[in-house]
């Protein structure tokens, strides 16, 4: 919780670049929960390896977590990755065997060669033997990612003056037959909650929708307060789970302190 704080301070602090993307374009930045709905699986993107591939090639087994965002992102997607791979760590199940993790690149300019360096660092970061199997970092052209947005009702938008992406943070758990079971947002994740989304995607059964809370990967301008309000509040409402949780250690340390003095 601490950590995750300070980097949203630090998020508000640094962020002075101002930006191109209307307040109209950021309100349309955002995930529209397509439940049961069908990516699509002939929709052509490469490996980590360069290696063509179809999205089908990932499915027809396993559930699969699917991970939109981009590798160059200097903010969300390394606070969802460092998320979902902690909760996955808190799980039973290991990646390859049970589910696979599909991440896919939402920037047509990335490179096979910069996939399969977070690959590696994501695969060292998790540390369970096999999951380079079961975990594949992708790249694409313009149209297969749409496609697959679109599908999944990922929102986003590229800002060409300071050459990054608005979107929102969360993920997908998908049947093996490549539909969508359950959504995931924000950048903590209950392991439980991961255990029983894959358990129902395994058996093709689908979720319902959740509430959804919406965090921008982006840059917004401390001189004008526009996004401003979205940040601050999210470092707000952190900082004062941060206080009650505090509050709560501190009252069960003193009933403890008082029944050991009584």
């Amino acid at each position: 919780m601490k950590s995750v704080l300070a980097m949203f301070i630090s998020f508000v602090a640094l962020a002075a670049n101002a930006s191109e993307l209307s307040d109209g374009a950021l309100r349309q930045i955002r995930f529209d929960q397509k439940i049961n709905a069908q990516i699509p699986l002939d929709a052509t993107f490469r490996d980590e390896t360069g290696k063509t591939a179809l999205l089908g090639d990932y499915f027809g087994k396993k559930p699969v977590v699917l991970v939109l965002g981009y590798y160059g992102c200097p903010m969300l997607c390394t606070l969802v990755q460092n998320g979902l791979v902690e909760t996955m760590q808190d799980l039973k199940s290991d990646i390859g065997n049970q589910f696979d993790v599909l991440d896919v690149s939402i920037s047509p300019a990335e490179t096979p060669q910069l996939a399969a360096a977070k690959k590696r660092e994501y695969l060292r970061h998790y540390g369970r033997p096999g999951a380079a199997a079961g975990w594949h970092f992708l790249t694409g052209g313009e149209p297969a990612i749409r496609q697959l947005t679109d599908a999944v009702g990922f929102r986003s938008a590229y800002d060409p003056v300071i050459k990054q992406y608005a979107h929102p943070g969360g993920f997908i758990v998908l049947t093996p037959q490549g539909r969508v079971s359950r959504y995931f947002f924000g950048v903590n994740f209950n392991a439980q909650e991961l255990h029983d989304a894959l358990r129902d995607a395994s058996a093709n059964r689908s979720g319902s929708p959740v509430r959804q809370l919406f965090l921008l990967c982006f840059h917004y301008s401390p001189v004008t307060g526009k996004y401003g309000a979205l940040v601050i509040g999210s470092v707000r409402a952190i900082g004062v789970a941060t206080l009650l949780a505090l509050a709560v250690f501190v009252a069960r340390s003193w009933r403890v302190d008082h029944k050991l003095r009584s």
